[in-house]
């Protein structure tokens, strides 16, 4: 792919990177547009105990084929596969609104997260594609700022669609944003790629996958749907370390291996995973429990503590937009490392104050988090797709993602037991302001402890100056 100057839209790179953020908001809109709209779908298809489904079969189909879908984009080029991704999730989505049981509908989410699994991080795989390492800041600011307003979009979207139409157009209104994504892709999107025969590790991708798939699932559904000591919860564990130790064994003797173990023995790209860890982690614990904690400790309404919590995606695409100044001056490590300060700072307010609700406090804490985040996780990302070649970059733009969202599945399990802890010593705790004060206290200082193991992380990347972490050679070669 031949690289043009400029970053904007009407550069020649302009509609790749409009079809880049239309692929993204197809997935960002996805994630938030679902939860208003549970009550009615229940209403209409019963199965309340089940929906909780909804959200973690999406996750979970997601988060294990991310990556399976970026080794392979390494082998036969970024296009086909966030094509297939765009694919998978315009029939998920299409199925979904058909759905005629709570049953059909948890597996047509399934559909939906296979698809998901591809979309983002090939969007960001192929951004630092396509664009300089001084250049990819303030791309992946735009692709940030897609989750900023989907944010708010989706929750509203969500609500309108329930109340006036019906909750199916939720899943309808994918349908012409897929459609523009792929026919945007196909008709700008162009790459070379040396054509040769290929060994397919079958093997490691479903030791990799049903592995993860099942320490996922343990993860998720532990304390909730079953107790962490029951024999469920056991087996999962177990069978999921199983299989993936024999992924290991196989990998190290695979010719092309789905996931390289190499990616895990170089210290910048071990830590910039965990610092994808980390932030996936921090994430998850505000997005989930900031609207609960306003919304119990204070009363307000849903639309409200949505909008405070949004203050965090406003905030992370506008340092993530301006981190490329300081990255290229100061290097990418202290730029992480001050990014770290202020989302500590956030952090800290949070837990501080987590004792006397305030709307004012938590939503500018929310946006001072999301500001360093934003210096943090762009960054590390960046750093670790700079320092690899065309043909490994799918893998380490994979990698980091996929770390985000065990991070998030982690997270959930460990802020859940947290909360859970607190509400169960209290009868009808869940509705005691003060019971939800001290639950999202917990909640808030256990999200402090993720931001300090975050910043070790940070503190064990590598000095090197941005030009000595940089690979000159942009050109997609596959060896």
């Amino acid at each position: 792919m031949s690289v043009a100057t400029g970053v904007g839209f009407r550069s020649e790179r302009g509609p790749i990177l409009i079809s880049l953020m239309v692929t993204t908001g197809l997935v960002a809109i996805d994630s938030t547009i679902l939860a208003t709209a549970v009550p009615s779908i229940v209403a209409d298809l019963g199965g309340f105990a089940a929906f909780p489904w909804l959200f973690s079969v999406y996750l979970l189909a997601q988060a294990v084929t991310v990556p399976v879908y970026a080794k392979l984009s390494d082998v036969v080029g970024r296009k086909p596969i966030i094509l297939i991704g765009v694919g998978l999730f315009l029939l998920g989505s299409i199925l979904c609104g058909f759905a005629w049981s709570m049953p059909a509908l948890i597996a047509f989410r399934a559909l939906q997260g296979l698809g998901a699994g591809a979309v983002q991080p090939m969007a960001i795989t192929i951004a630092g594609d396509i664009y300089t390492v001084a250049e990819r800041a303030k791309v992946q600011g735009y692709l940030a700022s897609v989750w900023a307003v989907s944010s708010v979009v989706g929750p509203t979207l969500g609500g309108v669609f329930s109340e006036f139409l019906s909750w199916r157009w939720i899943f309808f209104v994918n349908v012409p944003l897929c459609l523009l994504a792929g026919w945007m892709l196909t008709r700008f999107f162009h790459e070379t790629i040396e054509r040769r025969t290929h060994r397919v590790d079958y093997a490691g991708a479903a030791l990799l996958t049903l592995g993860l798939t099942a320490l996922i699932l343990a993860v998720l559904e532990g304390g909730q749907a079953w107790e962490w000591d029951s024999i469920q919860s056991i087996v999962a564990f177990s069978l999921g370390a199983v299989l993936l130790t024999a992924f290991i064994v196989v990998e190290r003797h695979a010719a092309e291996p789905i996931l390289p173990l190499w990616v895990f023995s170089r210290r910048l790209l071990l830590t910039t995973t965990l610092v994808g860890l980390g932030v996936g982690a921090v994430l998850i614990g505000l997005t989930s429990y900031v609207p609960t904690y306003l919304e119990g400790a204070l009363g307000v309404t849903p639309l409200v503590s949505g909008l405070a919590l949004a203050a965090l995606t406003i905030g992370w695409p506008i340092s993530a937009t301006l981190s490329g100044r300081f990255y290229l001056r100061i290097g990418f490590r202290t730029t992480a490392l001050l990014g770290m300060s202020i989302t500590i700072v956030g952090a800290l307010t949070l837990a501080v104050f987590g004792r006397h609700p305030s709307l004012f406090i938590v939503a500018v804490s929310c946006f001072v988090v999301g500001l360093g985040l934003g210096l943090v996780a762009t960054p590390a990302l960046i750093a670790a797709q700079s320092s690899v070649r065309w043909n490994e970059r799918g893998v380490v733009t994979g990698t980091n993602m996929f770390a985000r969202s065990i991070g998030s599945a982690l997270g959930v399990a460990i802020f859940g037991a947290i909360a859970n802890s607190i509400f169960s010593a209290v009868p009808d705790g869940h509705h005691d302001p003060d019971v939800v004060t001290q639950a999202g206290t917990a909640v808030f200082l256990a999200v402090l402890i993720c931001t300090l193991f975050t910043l070790f992380a940070v503190l064990a990347m590598p000095r090197a100056r941005v030009e000595d972490i940089e690979l000159k050679a942009h050109a997609p070669s596959v060896e």
